[in-house]
């Protein structure tokens, strides 16, 4: 597959199987928020896909590895309970723990032996990228963002500044577990191109009618 026909597109699919039709090194970073493989349901019963066997999918690392460019990053939130096989498949990739950061909460998600107040993500390097011209903070501020569409959709806002902070304009972001899309719609306002992949058709069509609102918003802007 040719990356100039994927650019700004959101491709439905297995992220196992999509990744390895794109071409090497041709990705400029990878923000991605994989299942944690917790059996997760919310109030309202929904679940996740793939959400029991890391094995299923953790596998993508491999390829993302592949489609980035040299000396890139690539953000992973990630659940602790597996962090185990998130580690091992990072490490296999040949991904380097360079960061980690971590998200309070205003509130607790969850409660049982502790309450959980918390999100987390690895930044994780193939080769040795630059420094960031300004270092983002490792501890930041939560935003909540209803999980009005998807049951662990993460808030436009908490992403804007992982993209800005590790990728350059014009650099085109992947996110192979694209939800409902708040990576790419934080990716375009950053003016970054992006490249979603995602197995849920219902989420699809909905981060599809979230970016072309962000083009409608530009187009308006311009004139």
């Amino acid at each position: 597959m040719s990356i100039q026909n994927s650019v700004n597109q959101v491709i439905q699919g297995d992220c196992v199987q999509v990744l390895k039709t794109l071409p090497g090194a041709s990705v400029d970073l990878v923000v991605t928020d994989p299942p944690y493989f917790v059996r997760y349901k919310d109030r309202s019963g929904r679940s996740i896909a793939n959400d029991s066997d890391p094995g299923s999918i953790l596998g993508a690392f491999d390829d993302l590895y592949r489609v980035l460019k040299p000396n890139t990053f690539c953000v992973s939130f990630y659940g602790w309970t597996a962090i185990d096989a998130f580690f091992a498949a990072w490490k296999r990739a040949g991904f380097k723990a360079v960061g980690h950061m971590v998200w309070h909460k205003g509130y607790a998600s969850r409660r049982g032996i502790l309450n959980a107040r918390h999100e987390q993500a690895y930044l994780l390097a193939k080769g040795q990228p630059h420094p960031p011209v300004r270092a983002l903070d490792d501890v930041l501020p939560w935003e909540y963002s209803g999980n009005r569409v998807h049951p662990t959709e993460k808030a436009v806002s908490i992403l804007k500044p992982l993209i800005q902070t590790f990728s350059m304009p014009g650099a085109l972001v992947l996110d192979p577990f694209a939800g409902s899309g708040s990576t790419l719609v934080a990716t375009a306002l950053c003016g970054r191109d992006y490249l979603g992949i995602e197995l849920e058709e219902k989420y699809i069509e909905h981060a599809r009618r979230r970016l072309a609102g962000v083009e409608r918003a530009r187009r308006r802007y311009a004139a």
